[in-house]
């Protein structure tokens, strides 16, 4: 048995490739750039949860942008309908639509012809070509609106238009790497590294910065056509409705000082036709106050003195040397198209993001360095191979990441060291199969041989309900989640090369140089669980009932107290504050209750000196969460002033029940793509033994949230997911043996089947959970509040599923059969897969 040369080439070639593509990553920056330039220089982005800053999801506001379209709609309808010679009695506008009421009905026809010519046809999508308007008429009275299309087509636009606002604003303000881009059909995500300002970054990016000039209505009277606003002091303003001048018109905004006051002001210069007309407007209104106004708030409103003919001004108010600069960066980059609301905001401190890298690695090397430790000691000397495997896939995993362009977060950390636990699960199954062999008596090269050809189809069927969990995890998940799913799939894509393809290679490269004739994998301690004959089903009604009464104390734990939601699921405020000293609970708890933002919580982690603030939803809005962050960090500061806040969360109601809605339904489709699939390639019974006992297990995890109080946010909705694929690929090992079994034992009652399956897997599920156990164990322990909702479940889910593989999902399975048994009608087939005992069928058949 000899390997290809041309095999050998291609694997040792990926290696290389996948070992310079990784290398970037732990090579500092000075040394990154002394390289060659034909080496890969490119390192994996790291998430901001690792290296701080800000992420904010902002949303065009729908019925905004419908009333400014409307706003304009109306004066062309006006205008078109007085340059066609119709006169009307009124042409008004009623929430979202243009009433026009003619004064002839006879014109009603000419009138709605005129009217349309203001539709524009749309573009784009499905609804390409169709008009953006419906026009209706019903006697005198005609009714104008946006048609469904025509609103979806107009966010569209806005949502485009806004991007170039918001990207051109954040040049203006000098943030490098910023990351800029549209999600769903109204959604823009703006990602800012580094330590920003969030309430500047609010501000910056939300506020619309539409800007423009009227005249203030004589001796400051409200009337028709006039508008009232306010200025930042409180004073109120009799504004024109008619735009003198609008913003658009603008070339130059820039901060400068005032010379006798010296504070900041704005100056700002018109263009060509701007200028102009500024110097009419000042020509004519010479004495009467002029209101800028920015977003329906007055900036100033200075008497004109005299003409203006340079096409400059000023603008000038109670700025800040920030605010100054903010308001000339809007302005230069120009209006918003629509106003766009902060819904979700997360703000990670540098400080912060550097302790959870180093959390995130320490705690991946020692669980990399316990699951090698627990192979050498299984396997011996072929432990090492299998290590060597194991470190080749974490480098691929990481020269895959660096390929992709993936994100690294720290969920993303927590995959990758999961995505090792699952490695080793290959290994364990073909060594464990070669071991099997090697007892029946057969030489080297077949014991490698059998061994792999008859794990590989268990491997994949495990891999495969993994990927479909990670899949669906990436569908509904996002942010960090998304970026656990995509370093936990390409682990199991990973290690298909590494634990199989490679590991067969080198094995039998090895036993071919050794001139082997028997291959014998041993232990550096003895420990033999082979061999045993444990009647595990004469305790399968003990363990139902008690996994069955476990459960159902579990929901009633879901009910009372019921789960610590995060503020992922009921929306509100998170900050994680560190002091300099002791941090003095009952003194942070009095002075932030007296703020009146409702329930807060307070929550040591990490030490005493870090302390986790949560605030309930604020009630009015996305802007009123916005109001009570800037309180909340008054606050903080005004009790400890060495305190810092490092890390701020705010989700708003809508964006918190998209979030709960996704997560429930990601765990339902994946419990029935798994069912699906184990139906598919094995048979019903299977199926809901597998599911049944998958129920079974996640409300056990549910119970395990209600009773330890962690927190269940989008975090433990993927350990609730990634449970799930390990918890059925578990099952899938034991349920492979069995089909197997069925197919060699023919004459073998369904119980004995049952319990020879078990203990000859017994060693596979022993060491597997124990390897995915050790890789997480230092997670849980040292990865820090961001992975706690992850790992900590994912150890006690690993134990749980364990068990119900032996004492859950094999009983019901026996109960399935035996019940089958006495049900069927027809006899039993020869596919291997029936488990209606065979000498049930054979009775059968001999009688017909």
């Amino acid at each position: 048995m000899r390997n290809s040369p041309w095999l050998v080439f291609t694997y040792s070639v990926i290696i290389v490739i996948g070992l310079l593509i990784a290398l970037p990553n732990v090579l500092p920056q000075s040394t990154l750039q002394r390289l060659p330039a034909w080496l890969p220089h490119e390192q994996v982005s790291l998430g901001l949860d690792l290296r701080g800053g800000s992420h904010l999801v902002l949303e065009v506001d729908e019925a905004d942008l419908t009333k400014e379209r409307l706003q304009s709609l109306l004066q062309d309808a006006r205008r078109v309908l007085r340059e066609k010679g119709i006169q009307p009695k009124a042409v008004v506008r009623s929430q979202n639509q243009i009433v026009v009421t003619l004064a002839d009905a006879a014109q009603s026809d000419q009138a709605v012809a005129d009217l349309k010519t203001l539709a524009n046809p749309i573009s784009t999508g499905l609804s390409a070509g169709q008009s953006d308007l419906a026009v209706t008429a019903n006697g005198a009275t005609i009714t104008i609106g946006f048609s469904p299309a025509g609103i979806s087509a107009n966010v569209d636009n806005a949502v485009q238009q806004s991007l170039e606002v918001i990207r051109q604003r954040v040049d203006q303000v000098g943030v490098s790497e910023p990351t800029i881009q549209r999600i769903g059909a109204n959604r823009v995500l703006v990602q800012l590294p580094g330590a920003q300002d969030p309430t500047r970054l609010r501000q910056l990016l939300g506020s619309t910065a539409k800007m423009s000039f009227h005249m203030v209505a004589p001796n400051n009277q409200p009337g028709p056509g006039v508008t009232m606003m306010q200025d930042e002091e409180g004073r109120s303003y009799a504004v024109l409705d008619r735009v003198e001048i609008s913003g658009d018109r603008l070339s130059d905004a820039r901060v400068s000082f005032d010379p006798n006051t010296h504070e900041p002001v704005v100056s700002f210069r018109f263009d060509s036709a701007g200028a102009t007309r500024f110097a009419d407007i000042t020509r004519q209104n010479v004495g009467n106050p002029f209101a800028i106004v920015l977003d329906d708030k007055v900036l100033s409103a200075p008497n004109i003195r005299e003409p203006i003919t340079g096409g400059s001004g000023q603008i000038s108010g109670n700025f800040s040397a920030e605010s100054a600069t903010t308001l000339a960066a809007m302005l230069r980059a120009g209006a918003l198209p629509a106003k766009l609301t902060v819904i979700e905001e997360r703000t990670v401190g540098a400080d912060l993001g550097a302790d959870a890298i180093k959390m995130g690695i320490y705690s991946g090397i020692v669980g990399f360095v316990l699951v090698a430790a627990f192979i050498f000691v299984l396997y011996g000397t072929w432990g090492i191979l299998a290590n060597v495997a194991l470190l080749i896939h974490t480098i691929l995993t990481f020269s895959a990441l660096t390929l992709v362009g993936a994100t690294l977060t720290l969920p993303g950390i927590a995959g990758v060291v999961l995505g090792i636990g699952l490695a080793v699960d290959a290994n364990v199954l073909i060594n464990e199969r070669i071991r099997e062999e090697t007892r029946k008596g057969r030489s080297a090269f077949a014991a490698i041989d059998t061994g792999f050809r008859r794990a590989y189809s268990t491997i994949i069927d495990g891999n495969m309900t993994a990927l479909i969990a990670a899949a669906i995890l990436f569908w509904f998940g996002s942010g960090p989640v998304r970026g656990f799913a995509v370093t936990m799939a390409l682990g199991l894509i990973i290690s298909m090369f590494t634990s199989v393809a490679f590991v067969r290679v080198a094995m039998i490269e090895i036993t071919r140089r050794s001139k082997m004739k028997v291959l014998n994998i041993r232990p550096l301690i003895p420990f033999s669980p082979y061999d045993k004959h444990i009647q595990f089903m004469k305790a399968r009604f003990f363990g139902v009932t008690v996994s069955a009464l476990l459960s159902i104390a579990s929901v009633v734990l879901f009910i009372h107290p019921g789960l610590n939601y995060g503020v992922d699921f009921r929306g509100g405020i998170q900050m994680s504050v560190k002091t300099q000293g002791t941090a003095d609970l009952a003194k942070f708890r009095e002075g932030l209750d007296s703020l009146g933002l409702g329930e807060i919580t307070l929550q040591s982690f990490g030490g005493n000196n870090s302390i986790l603030v949560r605030a309930q939803r604020q009630e009015g809005g996305e802007e009123a969460q916005t109001a009570a962050v800037t309180k909340l960090k008054a606050e903080v500061a005004k009790i400890d002033p060495t305190a810092t806040v490092e890390g701020t969360d705010v989700i708003g109601p809508k964006v918190s029940g998209e979030l709960a809605s996704a997560g429930i339904l990601s765990v339902v489709i994946a419990s029935f793509a798994m069912l699906i699939y184990i139906w598919a390639r094995f048979e019903w019974p299977f199926a809901v033994g597998a599911i049944v006992t998958l129920v079974l297990d996640v409300t056990k995890a549910i119970g395990f949230f209600a009773i330890t109080g962690l927190d269940f946010n989008l975090t433990a909705i993927a350990a609730i997911l990634t449970l799930v694929g390990y918890s059925v690929n578990d099952k899938v090992v034991v349920y492979d043996r069995m089909r197997e079994n069925m197919r060699l034992y023919k004459s073998m009652p369904l119980r004995e089947i049952i319990d020879k399956s078990i203990n000859e897997t017994l060693a596979r599920s022993l060491y597997t959970n124990a390897t995915a156990f050790l890789a997480l164990v230092p997670m849980a322990i040292w990865g820090g509040s961001a992975v706690s909702s992850f790992a900590i479940p994912m150890v006690f889910g690993i134990l749980v599923a364990g068990a119900s593989s032996i004492f859950i999902a094999a009983p019901i399975l026996l109960f399935l059969g035996d019940w089958r048994r006495r049900h069927a009608k027809a006899p039993a087939t020869d596919a291997g897969v029936d488990i209606i005992p065979p000498e049930e069928g054979r009775s059968r058949k001999s009688a017909n």
